[in-house]
């Protein structure tokens, strides 16, 4: 397995992107962001699912071993109908996600936060594959709010702050939380500066353990090609590229 496509909603999915090219995990990696349809979170099932059906059609331009998913509402909604319309291996981010976290902590009684947009959120998808595997306290909210903010850059100050707070002022802090969204990982200093003692589950870290274990990657490719394109205004997409990667 030498090329990857990664595919998002918009630019969040670079948060992924970058864990991948961290661990060189491909020989070449094509990323194609929705930017023009952007965002999915406040979509509903059907487009989100005829959305990732679209993007799996841009993939097939191109010899890729595996789609991976990047955006939480595209794994939530559209993870079965992308496999059932493919050959290609396809990976989501949820399930890495709660791998992950099950990995971390072997005390079921562990209270979880997971925070997502509005689609990813009202899916159940965590909430469920937690529960599969013994997990009782769980507890997830709905922060859109911090998708903006990341697309304008404000990763600190008072802004940013003044959101965690309307959305984590009557939270206890929890044990693990799980970063639902491709946009938050930009923002988990100032996440974890309000929860100092919880632990951050990373979309990008947890499909890097996920395809390890899974498809025993195990080679290291030193000169990664890398491939940007973008629905809309591919420029930008490339722009945002050069601060975030």
């Amino acid at each position: 397995m030498k090329v990857a496509g990664v595919f998002d909603s918009g630019v969040g999915g670079l948060t992924v992107l970058k864990s991948l090219l961290d661990h060189k995990l491909f020989s070449k990696i094509i990323y194609y962001g929705d930017t023009a349809r952007v965002p999915y979170g406040i979509k509903d099932k059907n487009t989100i699912i005829r959305y990732s059906l679209e993007a799996l059609e841009f993939f097939k331009n191109f010899d890729v071993d595996i789609m991976i998913t990047a955006c939480n509402s595209v794994s939530a909604y559209a993870i079965d109908e992308l496999k059932l319309s493919s050959d290609i291996k396809i990976a989501g981010v949820i399930e890495p996600g709660v791998r992950s976290l099950t990995k971390r902590s072997p005390n079921k009684d562990s209270s979880i936060l997971i925070i997502g947009t509005k689609a990813t959120i009202k899916s159940q998808k965590y909430e469920k594959l937690l529960k599969k595997e013994g997990f009782k306290n769980i507890r997830s909210i709905a922060t859109s709010l911090f998708v903006p903010i990341v697309e304008e850059g404000l990763f600190r100050g008072e802004v940013l702050e003044s959101t965690i707070r309307h959305y984590f002022k009557d939270v206890d802090e929890p044990d693990f939380i799980i970063l639902g969204c491709t946009h938050f990982p930009l923002i988990k200093d100032a996440i974890s500066k309000f929860f100092p003692s919880s632990t951050l589950i990373h979309s990008g870290e947890a499909i890097v353990e996920f395809l390890q274990d899974r498809y025993h990657l195990k080679t290291k490719y030193e000169d990664v090609e890398l491939k940007l394109f973008a629905s809309e205004n591919p420029e930008h997409l490339k722009k945002i590229a050069k601060l975030w990667l």
